[in-house]
């Protein structure tokens, strides 16, 4: 198997690294700092999958998509952060030759409206949708370290294709190490993880807090469950659904089984806002208001915070 990894920050990789103990071949695109440390120091790989190490020659690592001749791929994963989804989506429709026949393209983001930025430069069944609720951080550009794990990797069609041709995917990734699994309603999962993020991360990231800390307050955690309760009325009126039937059943499970296991992270929002990068908040709350206003909604709280993380990205 033949792999492009798009975007090779701390989820590109962990899965590179899975990948590559698998015995697929890989390919890395990052930016020069990243490509320079795995050509120099190979890919290691920490955690409580065990440890890995790839050595320079055992893996190809580019700077750009030009430098690639003559290699073709089965598959491309896709790793960037939403935020450069649609600049991926142009990138790979300029280099679409780099795709095998049947070769498949399979993005792993957050948020929601991911998918439809490929299929309008790709055909539907060439695209692939992956959910990951594993924590990876990168302590090195090169250094890949996996933290915790709450359920396998899924890996889905939004557009009714068939997951066969995903499942060598699957695999190679599971036999690296990393629980991975075809999946046929990968829509509830990412609606389950929209519900997760868009509850948690803008206003983790907004007050400077631990998830735990939102759920142990009582206002805090009112407010979370007006942005859940407008969540779930979008997400139904727009025809979607997850593993819950109403949002005081997932409200249940939101603090007794989620929120524990990470009470002590610190939103990816609020780490980009330190960092003074660019959030995910357009891919996460700013598409429940795009798609409330398509339905004739109103979402107050969620309009709310997403009002107060753009003021804080342009301070």
């Amino acid at each position: 198997m033949d792999v492009l990894i798009f975007g090779s920050g701390a989820v590109g990789l962990g899965l590179g690294s899975c990948l590559l103990k698998s015995g697929a071949a890989v390919a890395l695109l990052a930016g020069e700092e990243t490509i320079n440390c795995l050509k120099s120091g190979g890919l290691k790989r920490t955690g409580i999958f065990g440890e890995f190490f790839a050595k320079p020659d055992t893996f190809e690592a580019f700077t750009d998509l030009s430098h690639i001749e003559s290699k073709r791929f089965d598959t491309i994963l896709v790793c960037t952060k939403s935020t450069h989804t649609q600049a991926a989506a142009e990138t790979l429709a300029s280099y679409r030759h780099l795709l095998k026949d049947q070769g498949k393209i399979v993005h792993f983001q957050n948020g929601w409206g991911n998918a439809e930025r490929f299929v309008a430069h790709f055909d539907k069944d060439m695209i692939y949708s992956g959910r990951v609720i594993t924590g990876f951080t990168r302590p090195e550009p090169n250094h890949v370290d996996i933290t915790v794990h709450a359920d396998a990797v899924h890996v889905g069609s939004l557009f009714g294709m068939p997951v066969k041709p995903i499942e060598p995917l699957c695999e190679a990734i599971a036999k690296g190490g990393l629980p991975c699994l075809p999946w046929h309603e990968i829509e509830q999962d990412l609606w389950a993880k929209m519900l997760y993020n868009c509850a948690l991360n803008p206003l983790g990231a907004i007050l400077e807090v631990p998830y735990g800390k939102l759920a142990d307050n009582d206002s805090t955690r009112t407010l979370m469950d007006q942005l859940i309760d407008e969540i779930y009325t979008v997400m139904e009126k727009s025809g979607f659904r997850t593993y819950w039937g109403t949002s005081a059943a997932y409200r249940e499970v939101f603090y007794t089984q989620l929120v524990p296991p990470t009470a002590g992270h610190r939103s990816s929002t609020l780490q980009d806002l330190k960092a003074g990068k660019k959030t995910e908040i357009e891919a996460l709350t700013g598409q429940i208001i795009e798609l409330a206003e398509k339905s004739g909604i109103e979402v107050p709280f969620n309009q709310t915070v997403y009002d107060l993380i753009k003021f804080i990205e342009g301070v």
